[in-house]
């Protein structure tokens, strides 16, 4: 069976709370003060079974103008308004305050319902339709059922249910896929019970014993029990009015607006971008942050309304907006929101969102219109590309493009598989399943090749670079992941060469100038003539008058090489010698075993200074292993 809420609006004293009575039989008039004062203060709630069986949860809201915040949270979430006249009346300020706000939800299912008609003649009733009708045209409750009621005698309740009835019909089934999100209209304890948290689901579903996350303050709790119209269920879904009461949970941490989610399934911001329909009944523009009451779902925030794309908004235009709050929300694409004036308190406008997470814009940037056109468009393939493409080298998880485009799980993936098969994007961690556009990888191709060819034009003698150094020359949210999957892309397409630890562009090779060619071969033929007694490289470069930093290059193009051996110290080997001492102590611990510091002194015929870095550097490249004093084969031929 259909979800469906069904909500009142209208002005105060116009008879909604005992519509609602007479339909349901509740009065939802329940405090104290409103029993005293006559008047709806907080929200209300009852049932109704329709004749053909279909259930209707009803919200009665507030009708006076300071309760104005406490009706937007009620009307969030409902499939059919029930905009109350009083026939003695007719339209009033609150009346068309109500109009506004429910147009800006986008609500697209209501009637009119003529209250109090018993105060009046026929006469004046045909006068007040003919009132009705033309306040309602263009709008979206154009054609809508007027019906004549009296909840003091009863007139006109069947024609209602009837009209209820009929509406039903059209509304469509809520889909119960995709995030859980209740906004919380109301938080109380009962005995036995605990604290209790009621709201309509907006989306998704909830079973019993599931942990959930109160946002935006991040704390948890587990379902003990859900309730829907006094009735205990296992699960609660999508349009249904909720009682939940939580195992172990403080009242003190849940207010009205909080949203209740799935754990870190939300991610909370300041900021949020934002279209705007700005209400043809203000009285001037909107000037660049103007101070406003932010509502969504069961939320008021105070934030600043930044203009986008224009210096003013007249009453009656459209346009991009950020909104900079005070606290933070949780929100999705597409949720809907109203704007209320900060003082004198009056709805001027809303809109719905297009980034929940947005970074901080300058006005008139024209990417950032672009793009906002983008997200207004709503088609979800350009909307997963435009918010990878805008995640830079970090990539975007599942997670945040739940939230950021709102798509059905099923839909994203559809999405998400066909720019992966356009080769838009990339995945580039299977297990967090976060996504590259291809345009942030080409971007990172491109530096990455900016940074080697710098490189070798700086180190012309160096034949690759490190890859720990290319990889801290990038940008910080470059993960080791993404470098080495770039890289190895980059391989793939005969761009770059790896070498060990270190890498090259494809094309790079090390050309020798004469005189430097003049200076490997006196470097090499030094280390080749002393043997496992070489000098160190800075008396050499002396001895053979020598530019410090151009032997050095030289030098480290012959280690690079495989020529000369570097060992601790700042000593250098020629590898004919290393080949040949490695053969002589595997041969000298294959028959005797061990190998003592003197026995190894014994081999080598050189000083001190030569003994220790030599051993050790055996010991570095897993030749030998120190047991106690003793060196030993570590794997025996």
């Amino acid at each position: 069976m259909k979800q469906i809420i069904l909500g009142t609006a209208g002005h105060i004293d116009h008879g909604k709370t005992s519509l609602v009575k007479a339909l349901t039989g509740t009065d939802t008039d329940r405090l104290k003060e409103e029993k005293l004062r006559g008047i709806t203060i907080e929200l209300g709630f009852a049932s109704l079974d329709l004749p053909s069986g279909q259930h209707i949860g009803i919200v009665d809201v507030p009708g006076h103008e300071k309760f104005v915040k406490n009706m937007v949270a009620g009307a969030t979430g409902i499939d059919i308004v029930a905009m109350i006249i009083a026939a003695d009346e007719g339209v009033m300020p609150q009346t068309r305050e109500h109009m506004e706000i429910c147009s800006l939800l986008k609500i697209k299912h209501g009637l009119i319902v003529l209250t109090k008609v018993d105060l009046v003649d026929e006469e004046w009733l045909e006068l007040v339709k003919e009132d009705i009708r033309a306040f309602i045209k263009e709008s979206f409750l154009d054609g809508a059922p007027i019906v004549p009621v009296s909840a003091s005698t009863g007139r006109g309740i069947p024609d209602l249910i009837e009209t209820l009835e009929a509406l039903s019909r059209d509304i469509p089934e809520r889909i119960s896929t995709g995030l859980f999100r209740l906004p919380v209209d109301r938080v109380f304890s009962m005995k036995g019970f605990g604290t209790v948290i009621t709201g309509t689901l907006s989306s998704g579903q909830v079973s019993v014993d599931e942990t959930i996350m109160i946002y935006p303050s991040r704390a948890t709790s587990k379902v003990r029990g859900i309730q829907v119209h006094n009735e205990s269920l296992q699960t609660a879904y999508a349009g249904m009015r909720t009682a939940i009461n939580f195992q172990g949970l403080d009242k003190a941490s849940v207010n009205r607006g909080d949203l209740l989610s799935s754990p870190d399934a939300l991610k909370p911001s300041y900021l949020l971008d934002a279209s705007i329909s700005y209400l043809k009944s203000n009285a001037k523009p909107a000037k660049n942050r103007t101070r406003v009451r932010f509502h969504t779902g069961t939320v008021e925030i105070m934030g600043n309304l930044i203009l986008l794309d224009q210096e003013t908004l007249k009453p009656g235009e459209n346009g991009f907006i950020q909104l900079r709050l005070d606290a933070p929300v949780t929100c999705v694409k597409n949720d809907r929101f109203v704007l209320r004036s900060f003082s004198p308190v009056r709805t001027i406008g809303g809109g719905e969102i297009l980034n929940p997470l947005p970074p901080k814009h300058k006005r008139f940037k024209p990417e950032v219109i672009e793009g906002l056109e983008i997200l207004t468009a709503d088609e979800p393939d350009k909307t997963v590309s435009f918010f990878a493409s805008h995640a830079g080298f970090s990539g975007v998880s599942f997670a945040d493009l739940k939230i950021m485009t709102n798509l059905p799980e099923k839909r994203l993936n559809l999405s998400l598989q066909g720019l992966m098969t356009s080769r838009t994007l990339l995945q580039i961690d299977k297990e967090a399943r976060i996504f590259l556009h291809k345009d942030n990888l080409d971007e990172l191709t491109a530096l990455v090749r900016e940074h080697l060819s710098k490189y070798h034009k700086t180190n012309p003698l160096k034949g690759a670079m490190p890859r720990a150094e290319l990889l801290s020359k990038l940008p910080k949210d470059v993960s080791t992941k993404l470098f080495n999957l770039m890289l190895n892309q980059m391989v793939k397409e005969q761009e770059v060469v790896q070498e060990e630890d270190s890498v090259r562009l494809f094309a790079h090779k090390v050309a020798l100038q004469v005189e430097e060619a003049d200076v490997k071969r006196k470097i090499e033929q030094t280390y080749l003539k002393e043997g496992l007694s070489p000098p160190f490289f800075r008396e050499m470069v002396k001895t053979l008058d020598m530019d410090q930093k151009a032997a050095m290059n030289v030098l480290m193009l012959l280690i690079n090489e495989g020529r000369i051996v570097r060992t601790k110290d700042d000593l250098y080997f020629h590898v004919d010698h290393i080949e040949r001492l490695k053969e002589q102590v595997t041969a000298f611990l294959l028959e005797k075993g061990e190998l003592s510091t003197a026995a190894f002194k014994d081999i080598v015929n050189v000083s001190r200074k030569y003994i220790i870095p030599l051993i050790e550097y055996l010991d570095s490249i897993h030749l030998t292993i120190r047991v106690g004093d003793m060196r030993q084969l570590r794997k025996k031929s």
